[in-house]
């Protein structure tokens, strides 16, 4: 009986992804450890996390100074991004070979200027792509209309897609549907489709923050009775939202269309929980990660998250264990005054809103840092 609770998180049929890269986990061994030991099986970036890497730490300092002339900061970035990225891949490589490539995949995500251009995002994932170089690597795309399109093409393409900030049903729907499409595109362009894969990342902790903050707002105006219904909602709405997620993942995954592309080979696109850090701390540290436990499901979580489940999470299918309690969650909500379209729409526009501040943030930074190292920069792009 195993005593380590990521490995039988992972033998529960979870994939236990790293949400966080810097330069040292991938030169000191450590990220090898956890693969070794806790069974981590993947890898995602944004450019939150390579922003605090390359203020906090000197491990850039050599190759930012050594780069070729004339490089703007968003070039440099993306060098040393990319790097990261590539030597990740090649330690994650044994694990996408042992899996026949269901695994081990490292993800990168494309700017935040081309999240709602669908060309851009395209052009921009082709590059990324092709300069990772490698086939566990994953481009990540916003979950916008436009980025759902450039889903479509980039799948028919060949290239793996992570499809990032999803909260709605809706949006999670249609990036399925334009995974689908571009399997099917591919195939009747007479390409393999067995070596493609994708995720859908759906974004949890975030949505009961907003929506805790609506049910605080509807309990301070309401009378008792509606005070202790919302009290009673607060907390609930992200899982419920994300097990619903999942139902349509298997409702979806399933029937003549699916059995096509899955007799060619085609892999499921899997349910990626994300934000699965506990914001609020009146809740369990890894609720996030308990009650969405389950076959084909991957959950990426930043290092203090997988400790904490690794020391006192428990294990157990959770994720489609009641599914109508979920849909009554969403009913109820409705019911008190919360709409969750609209919940689901600012996170959108938060989270884009929160994605170009951190890249700018990023950009200044890398800025502050060649000027600190003496090296000339190139004009802005």
């Amino acid at each position: 009986m195993t005593t380590n609770r990521l490995t039988a998180l992972h033998e529960a049929g979870q994939s236990i992804w790293l949400d966080f890269i810097d330069r040292t986990i991938l030169e000191n061994g450590e990220l090898a450890r956890l693969i070794r030991e806790d069974s981590l099986t993947g890898m995602t970036s944004n450019p939150t996390i390579f922003e605090k890497a390359l203020a906090e730490g000197d491990e850039y300092d050599n190759q930012i100074k050594s780069a070729p002339p004339g490089l703007t900061a968003w070039d440099l970035f993306e060098l040393v991004e990319t790097t990261d990225v590539r030597s990740a891949c090649d330690i994650f490589a044994p694990t996408y070979k042992s899996t026949n490539a269901g695994d081990g995949y490292v993800s990168i995500e494309v700017s935040p200027g081309v999240s709602n251009d669908t060309n851009a995002s395209i052009a921009e994932a082709r590059r990324l792509w092709s300069t990772v170089g490698r086939p566990n690597v994953m481009v990540k795309i916003p979950g916008t209309t436009e980025g759902a399109r450039a889903v479509r093409a980039l799948i028919a393409d060949g290239v793996n897609v992570n499809i990032t900030l999803l909260f709605s049903i809706d949006a999670h729907r249609s990036v399925i549907e334009a995974y689908m499409a571009g399997l099917e595109d591919r195939v009747a362009a007479g390409k393999d489709i067995a070596g493609v894969a994708s995720v859908a990342s759906f974004f949890v902790s975030r949505v009961d923050t907003e929506v805790d903050k609506r049910l605080d707002a509807i309990a301070a105006k309401g009378d008792p009775s509606v005070k202790d219904r919302a009290m009673a909602l607060k907390g609930r709405a992200a899982i419920a939202n994300a097990q619903l997620a999942y139902k349509l993942f298997q409702d979806t995954f399933a029937g003549d269309r699916w059995e096509k592309l899955a007799a060619r080979g085609a892999r499921l696109q899997r349910p990626l929980w994300a934000s699965t850090s506990t914001k609020n701390p009146a809740y369990r540290d890894v609720v996030y990660v308990e009650e969405l436990i389950g076959p084909n499901t991957v959950n990426t979580m930043p290092p203090a998250t997988a400790e904490a489940f690794k020391d006192h999470g428990t294990v157990e299918r959770t994720v489609d264990r009641n599914l109508r309690e979920a849909q009554r969650v969403m009913e109820q909500l409705a019911e008190i005054g919360v709409d969750f379209n609209d919940v689901t729409n600012k996170l959108l526009v938060d989270g884009l809103a929160s994605f170009q501040k951190s890249f700018d943030s990023l950009i200044a930074g890398l800025e502050r840092k060649t000027k600190t190292l003496g090296r000339p920069i190139g004009a802005a792009r």
